[in-house]
């Protein structure tokens, strides 16, 4: 089981089980995402961030603020840094590149990658990836396509009984490319605005 306390009390997830979790701008998503995996990096379980929005080095830091990893812990598909050209870079034990978020099959490639190394040669059973943001890959591409794509990936995080969460910006996408999506998840968390606090709702994740 994986343990979300930090984040959601009372909310235990199953091994396999992939989570959206959405909301409006700066009503904090991202942060709330990262929790989740800073959570489990705290008891041992490894970290996988899929990002098609910043670049290795601010997820690194990112991580660094929270809590600290085990380089053994920790990988990041980073779909950015190519995309840019900046300099040539190289895949090292913590961070493998994908060219830019079109190259779907290659982000897939180094997540499965990254999973068969924890597993098998880190020792690491227990892993929570994220995925941020599904909302970059709808910018490049169609929803048949995204949704192909998330597809196969929440069919890995379950094959290798992983916790899956992913982000996506729910005013930035209409109510027929928000529904079909939502298929694809065990569960949801959806941020609403209002008061000082954004307010927390869970469909699908129980106590």
């Amino acid at each position: 089981m994986y343990d979300l306390v930090d984040v959601l009390p009372d909310v235990e997830i199953d091994p396999g089980t992939n989570v959206l979790v959405a909301g409006p701008p700066m009503t904090g998503k991202r942060q709330i995402a990262y929790d989740i995996l800073t959570s489990g990096a705290s008891r041992g379980n490894g970290s996988i961030v899929v990002t098609t929005k910043d670049s290795a080095d601010k997820v690194l830091e990112q991580f660094d603020e929270d809590v600290s990893l085990k380089d053994s812990t920790i990988g990041i598909v980073d779909c950015v840094t190519k995309q840019r050209g900046i300099g040539t870079v190289e895949d090292d034990p913590r961070i493998k590149y994908a060219s830019s978020p079109v190259d779907m099959t290659g982000i897939g490639i180094k997540l499965s990658e990254f999973l068969q190394e924890f597993y098998e040669t880190r020792g690491v059973t227990e892993n929570r990836v994220l995925l941020h943001s599904v909302s970059t890959l709808l910018m490049y591409s169609d929803l048949q396509t995204v949704f192909r794509f998330l597809h196969v990936f929440t069919g890995r995080i379950q094959s290798a009984d992983a916790l899956g969460v992913y982000v996506i910006d729910s005013t930035a996408h209409d109510d027929q490319t928000m529904n079909t999506l939502k298929q694809l998840f065990d569960g949801i968390v959806e941020i609403q605005e209002g008061g000082a606090e954004p307010e927390i709702r869970t469909a699908g994740l129980t106590s």
